[in-house]
């Protein structure tokens, strides 16, 4: 089979002929048929002092089952989160991180929904917002950006505002559902929210914080890092709540079926579209990193095995 693969930090990516994995006890062996492209992985990549596997999210079809794998067979479509080699035509599922993808929707679908959605679902959740607050969301026409702002929508909040970096971006924002679209370097951004959801972190996590009302709470679910003064907090008694999808993933299995029904659901009654930006071919993985590193991705980035 094929996958990607890189040998020093920063790259480049390339195409390789690896064995077949075998699945161990509890996986499933998955024919991929697309792969998310996350900035996360593009970051490790370029930030990890030590190669590693390119993995993430992906869609597609059952060959084969490890013992103990109760829930799947050979034939079903599937989609989870790989955290070995998933740049690749096969690629290793924990039945535990594995979700049955319905008939309606395509494996290209099913990869921009579950994984993103999962993580603007949780964040909004982690948000607490009550209807009729106003939500602000960050990166809003990224891969989970695009998703939280259509969630903020349907769970009620009176205004959605969206925060991008390019004003080019902000037809598309609107078209998901935002009232407002402001730019990161605009001077003030508009009338207080509630809950601000960040996935940028660094530098704009001051005037994320600026931007919430008083008792307001920011959702950092970014890998950018950063740092917050703690008397911006304590006026206007503002919190942040650090959230991790792994951790839900983990210890919160119950929840984390749940979510995942609910996206299904909403998907399913035309509530939540994903949008895919590109499609990639698997020898072109690199394209695919460069569309991320660039910030001008409208929604999604596939790679198609």
């Amino acid at each position: 089979m094929r996958r990607v693969r890189y040998e020093s930090a920063g790259g480049p990516l390339f195409l390789e002929e690896a064995p077949v994995p075998e699945p161990g006890p509890g996986e499933l062996l998955v024919r991929c048929e697309a792969v998310g492209v996350t900035l996360p992985v593009v970051r490790k990549v370029t930030e990890a002092a030590e190669p590693i596997p390119l993995g993430g999210e992906l869609a597609g079809e059952v060959v084969a089952v490890g013992d103990g794998v109760t829930r799947f067979r050979s034939g079903d479509r599937v989609t989870g989160l790989c955290f070995g080699h998933g740049y690749a035509d096969f690629a290793l599922l924990h039945e535990a991180m594995a979700s049955p993808v319905p008939d309606e929707a395509s494996a290209v679908e099913a990869v921009a929904l579950v994984r993103s959605g999962l993580v603007a679902l949780g964040a909004l959740e982690a948000a607490r917002p009550e209807r009729g607050e106003a939500v602000l969301v960050t990166a809003a026409a990224s891969g989970v950006g695009h998703l939280a702002v259509q969630l903020a929508r349907v769970r009620g909040a009176a205004r959605v505002v969206g925060a991008v970096s390019d004003p080019g971006k902000a037809d598309f924002v609107r078209s998901l559902g935002a009232d407002e679209v402001i730019v990161y370097g605009d001077d003030g951004w508009g009338e207080p929210v509630d809950c601000v959801l960040d996935a940028v972190g660094g530098e704009l996590l001051t005037p994320a914080i600026a931007a919430l009302a008083p008792g307001g709470r920011l959702v950092a679910y970014s890998s950018g890092g950063g740092t917050i003064q703690a008397y911006d907090l304590l006026v206007g008694a503002r919190s942040v709540i650090g959230f991790q999808m792994a951790r839900i993933a983990r210890e919160k299995p119950e929840l984390y079926e749940r979510w995942r029904q609910e996206l299904w659901r909403l998907f399913g009654q035309g509530l939540l579209r994903p949008h895919v930006h590109a499609e990639f071919a698997l020898e072109d993985a690199a394209k695919a990193h460069e569309a991320i590193e660039s910030r001008g991705n409208l929604g999604k980035v596939v790679l198609r095995p």
